[in-house]
């Protein structure tokens, strides 16, 4: 079904895939792999025509897809064939509600006004998305928004779906949900689906097989996992026990785990200490509309504290973040960050104070190189030259001469993160801040937050990233708390937002910590 001949990519000079060849079968899941810019986002969108089509660059070799060249067809000879869903849902929306977007591909494809009505049905009862039907698109929190770009794809019918970071917005449930909807499509429709996702935890079980890049690399999903430089908790821990063949799943993993629990002893139980407020928010409420976002939340932050803020898409996380950043509505409540409220301060005051990164990073990007929004980012602080760059250099490999523009999702939240933190903000939120971030960038942001000495929030759906990094898990829904404490007691107790080890060896929560035990 898909070709890829001796591929070559350039820009600028610069190869980004070289010397490709690969053959993915009619109705297999083939899972991509690789560090953050290592050409994944290229493969997929080669497979459609956007390369080179609109991204320009240089293509050598040939892509066939179903037997059509696409140096020769363009996206939109391409459309009937495959559907394509990009890193940013938001960019590639075209109405302005839930169900005129999922009928907009069929009205370009000229499809009958009954097959129209009922693929739109099929599409909001397979992603969950009925009670969104009427709602304006920009309404709706990133997660469903992803998930309306999966089904506009889908209502097309392709015969193959290209999915570029599909779940990286998605909470753990709404994940499984698109996922198993997607091995549906495989296993029962014969589609071809090739997805891209630095979350391999949520993917890996579900694919047939895995390509490596750069190295262009296929084969059985386990082995290129074990030979990648980005692996999930689940493989990683395969090879620490020595197991093999190496388990992409937890199901698979529970059948070897038995001796390796005999040799751990208990996980030592630490009691955090309790620390000073430097951010409190009283009875905050967040209304749009006769929707109410958040309703009368109040917590408190300690200085060196790192919490993790967790629930499923739309429970009102991001609505909370800004209200306490003072940017965003605040219907009612009291917010405190060092006996200030951050809605008086200016804007250059209060990013020192309290600091936002949000999901969209690119929006916070305005000038034409990364040395120059670096450079900025030092002067704007008082920081001495290259604080960002040096920021940077420890979460991603970003091209300093490169336009911001240009980079990929991932490199653009690591610029983003470098720039926020070079000025050191006594409090720091942040939103969704792994999305598009392989393992090794995850480590290192860890580590650099760890050294912060900040007080941090952080909105997120990455259980496996909260296991690794929080203290503290607070837990949302319909814009209530529902859960307040530890982290490896809020989530152990809940089979959403247990990571993969805990799954397979009850209370412990991380490779490195069985690591060091054994």
């Amino acid at each position: 079904m898909i070709r890829f001949e001796d591929v070559t990519i350039t820009y600028a000079e610069q190869p980004v895939l070289a010397n490709i060849s690969v053959e993915i079968p009619e109705g297999e899941l083939c899972l991509v792999v690789g560090r953050t810019g290592s050409g994944k986002s290229t493969f997929l969108r080669a497979i459609n025509g956007l390369v080179p089509h609109f991204s320009g660059g240089t293509l050598a070799g040939r892509v066939l897809v179903d037997g059509r060249d696409t140096s020769r067809f363009p996206p939109r000879e391409l459309a009937d064939v495959v559907g394509f869903v990009g890193q940013d849902p938001v960019a590639g929306f075209v109405a302005d509600n839930v169900e005129d977007e999922l009928a907009y591909s069929m009205e370009s494809l000229g499809l009958p006004g009954d097959v129209m009505r009922k693929r739109v049905e099929e599409t909001l009862d397979l992603l969950g998305l009925a009670q969104l039907r009427d709602r304006p698109l920009a309404t709706l929190s990133g997660g469903q928004q992803q998930r309306v770009a999966i089904g506009a794809a889908l209502t097309a019918h392709p015969r193959v779906l290209v999915l570029d970071e599909p779940t990286s917005a998605l909470d753990p449930g709404a994940a499984e949900d698109v996922l198993a909807a997607v091995q549906r499509l495989v296993h029962d429709l014969g589609m071809t689906v090739v997805i891209a996702e630095h979350r391999l935890e949520r993917v890996a079980q579900y694919a047939d097989r895995a390509l490596l890049l750069p190295a262009g690399e296929i084969g059985d999903v386990g082995e290129v996992l074990a030979a990648a430089p980005v692996a999930p908790p689940v493989v990683r821990l395969a090879q620490v026990a020595g197991w093999s063949p190496v388990p992409v799943s937890v199901r698979d993993a529970r059948r070897h785990a038995a001796s390796l629990r005999e040799r751990l002893p208990e996980p030592a139980t630490r009691n955090p200490a309790v620390a000073v407020p430097v951010l409190a928010a009283r009875d905050v409420v967040v209304k749009y509309g006769d929707v109410q976002a958040v309703r009368g939340v109040s917590f408190s932050v300690g200085a060196g504290e790192r919490v993790a803020l967790m629930g499923r898409n739309g429970s009102g996380k991001s609505s909370l973040l800004w209200a306490v950043q003072g940017s965003g509505k605040r219907t009612s409540g009291t917010v405190s960050a060092g006996n200030t409220d951050p809605k008086s301060l200016k804007p250059a005051e209060r990013r020192k104070t309290v600091a936002l990164v949000p999901q969209q990073p690119s929006d916070l990007l305005y000038l034409e190189t990364v040395a120059e929004e670096c450079g900025q980012a030092d002067a704007e602080t008082g920081q001495p030259a290259g604080t960002c760059r040096k920021l940077l250099e420890g979460l991603a490999s970003v091209p300093q001469d490169a336009h911001p523009r240009d980079l990929s999702e991932g490199q653009r939240l690591a610029l983003v993160l470098a720039v926020m933190l070079t000025g050191t903000p006594d409090v720091l939120l942040l939103d969704e801040p792994t999305r598009g971030l392989d393992y090794p960038a995850k480590e290192a942001l860890a580590k650099v937050l760890k050294n912060l000495g900040s007080a941090i929030v952080l909105a997120t759906h990455d259980v496996e990233f909260v296991a690794e990094y929080a203290t503290r898990v607070v837990v949302m829904a319909e814009g209530d708390v529902v859960a307040d404490g530890p982290a490896r007691e809020v989530v152990t107790s809940s089979p959403v937002f247990a990571p993969q080890v805990s799954k397979i060896l009850g209370p412990w929560l991380t490779v490195a910590d069985v690591e060091a035990a054994l």
